[in-house]
């Protein structure tokens, strides 16, 4: 970029890989004043909040758990010594539920029914992630496997998608750090839970999907029986979905809201050096503890229960002290710098107690970052009357790069590799790069918010 370009003219350049520009021609309202009608919404009762975290640890123990362990174990049966299979299965998974995204969203929002716009989608997508779970149970080659997760993640990815837009519709700004460190706080501990539930049943390879297919269907369901959306039959309906209207929906112009455009492309760098330092966990710490891969899920439990007291802390210092002291951006950094401290302890340890030290790193700061920077999402998010559609815009940022970091990581862990040892210290400081790339962003670049 030159030096005398101006900053208008350095987001049109974002604009052709970021997003297809709105054309609508309606009014853009200013990034400064659009979350004016937010300071009016009236606070979520205690008794919300509980079951807004109860369903979310129900969505990440559901996703979660294959992901971090059920799926290496399955494919170690299928296919051993092919970890790069891990890579290829997730990917594709991540960029079927990419191209989806956006039309589900489109249609949460113009969904009219007693139930509410959100709901109906927490229930669809559990039903999905049930099936999703006894296909990959069940599949006797990879090939079903892959089929099954792509099926299992639009299910979950859907319900999470559901419980993030009801958030967006609900919170008022001063509740909005808090309440996304204590739901984020229950996607930390989500995991953890679910991999030692799964190694306790880890010699039933179904059990290991379905058990935790089964704990966040029930939360799910139950979130919206407790705590019911409201009917929106009475919401006006905005008939005019055309082809083009879908297509554009895609994106966002850039040039109206170049906040939400950098948040956007920061967000996208962050979580592509975390997709790098998290994909291949399980197959990481079996090469450097020297350990058969159905053994990890004991040392990743392990591993995961002293990261909760760190992501815990994170995530509520994160979010109450962002809430307190207005400040959203320097969070976001101090998550980035965290990130590369872990991730460059990772990258050189042979031994638990330094991985269990990187590990509490690397999710203390997930729990920041995650926690603050979705806080920046409901402050700045462009049209509140399509929340869904923008937030599933929004999503495009932790979901391409866990799509492509996915399909990336295994070439770089083949660079250099000795034996049958892979490069995994090039992939996780890889990942601190980007880390503090993506950090580097929204501290710079996010204006509309402090």
């Amino acid at each position: 970029m030159s030096e005398n370009m101006s900053e208008r003219g350095a987001v049109d350049d974002v604009a052709a890989s970021l997003a297809i520009a709105d054309e609508t021609g309606a009014a853009a309202p200013d990034e400064t004043t659009t979350d004016a009608a937010a300071s009016a919404m009236p606070r979520v009762s205690g008794g919300y909040v509980f079951w807004l975290m109860a369903a979310s640890f129900g969505a990440s123990i559901a996703m979660m758990v294959p992901l971090a362990y059920g799926l290496a174990l399955r494919i170690t049966e299928l296919a051993p010594g092919h970890e790069e299979v891990l890579g290829y299965v997730t990917g594709s998974a991540q960029l079927v539920f990419l191209i989806l995204s956006p039309m589900i969203g489109i249609w949460s929002d113009r969904t009219r029914s007693r139930l509410g716009r959100r709901t109906p989608f927490l229930f669809l997508g559990a039903v999905l992630g049930v099936i999703g779970a006894l296909i990959i149970g069940v599949a006797p080659n990879l090939l079903l496997v892959g089929a099954g997760w792509a099926v299992a993640m639009v299910g979950w990815s859907t319900a999470g998608a559901a419980i993030q837009t009801i958030q967006a519709d609900k919170l008022p700004e001063e509740q909005r750090g808090k309440v996304s460190a204590l739901t984020g706080v229950m996607t930390q501990i989500a995991p953890v839970i679910g991999i030692g539930i799964a190694y306790a049943v880890s010699s039933s390879t179904m059990l290991v999907f379905l058990v935790p297919a089964i704990i966040g269907t029930v939360l799910l369901v139950l979130f919206p029986v407790f705590k019911p959306e409201g009917s929106s039959k009475d919401l006006p309906v905005d008939s005019s979905v055309t082809l083009k209207k879908i297509v554009s929906s895609y994106g966002f112009s850039v040039r109206r809201y170049p906040a939400f455009a950098w948040n956007w492309l920061g967000r996208f760098v962050f979580f592509f050096g975390l997709y790098f330092n998290t994909t291949f966990g399980t197959f990481f710490y079996a090469q450097r503890l020297d350990l058969p891969v159905r053994e990890v899920a004991g040392v990743v439990a392990t591993i995961g229960m002293l990261g909760i007291v760190a992501a815990t802390a994170g995530a509520l210092a994160g979010g109450f002290l962002s809430d307190k002291l207005k400040r959203r951006r320097l969070f976001v950094m101090i998550a980035a710098l965290l990130f590369v401290g872990g991730a460059i302890t990772e990258a050189f340890a042979w031994s638990l107690p330094q991985l269990i030290v990187g590990a509490v790193l690397m999710q203390m700061a997930i729990a920041v970052f995650a926690t603050v920077d979705q806080a920046i999402v409901y402050a700045i998010l462009p049209d509140r009357a399509e929340a869904g559609r923008y937030m599933a815009v929004v999503a495009f940022a932790q979901k391409i790069p866990s799509a492509l970091a996915p399909l990336l990581a295994p070439l770089i862990i083949t660079i250099g590799a000795v034996g049958g040892d892979k490069n995994y210290t090039l992939l996780y400081l890889s990942g601190a790069v980007l880390a503090l790339v993506g950090g580097l962003i929204i501290l710079l670049k996010v204006k509309a918010v402090r």
